[in-house]
């Protein structure tokens, strides 16, 4: 039993998460992954919680990142670009 076990092995759940988009609101992370998730696609929402507290955007207080598996990141990218802007527009520019 001179080898390590693999269950003993710290682990690194970030290993293959990639960033699939970067929003500056708690409500607009949520609304992406709404999106993804009802397309098949796992996804982490990352963010400061500094926003609650200080209602303001400063040097990225309210940064939040969708994060999903580098095997989704293109069909996730994609998705996120049919979606229609404010403006009318496809694609919301906010991805990656």
């Amino acid at each position: 039993m001179s080898e390590p076990d693999e269950k003993n092995k710290p682990r690194d759940d970030n290993a293959d998460l990639a960033e699939a988009a970067r929003v500056f609101g708690p409500f607009e992370a949520d609304l992406i992954k709404s999106l993804l998730e009802s397309h098949g696609i796992a996804c982490v929402v990352r963010g400061r919680t500094a926003p609650f507290v200080y209602p303001f955007t400063v040097d990225g207080l309210a940064e939040f990142k969708v994060m999903v598996q580098e095997k989704d990141l293109e069909k996730a990218k994609d998705l996120l670009a049919a979606v229609p802007a404010a403006d009318g527009k496809n694609g919301s520019g906010r991805a990656g």
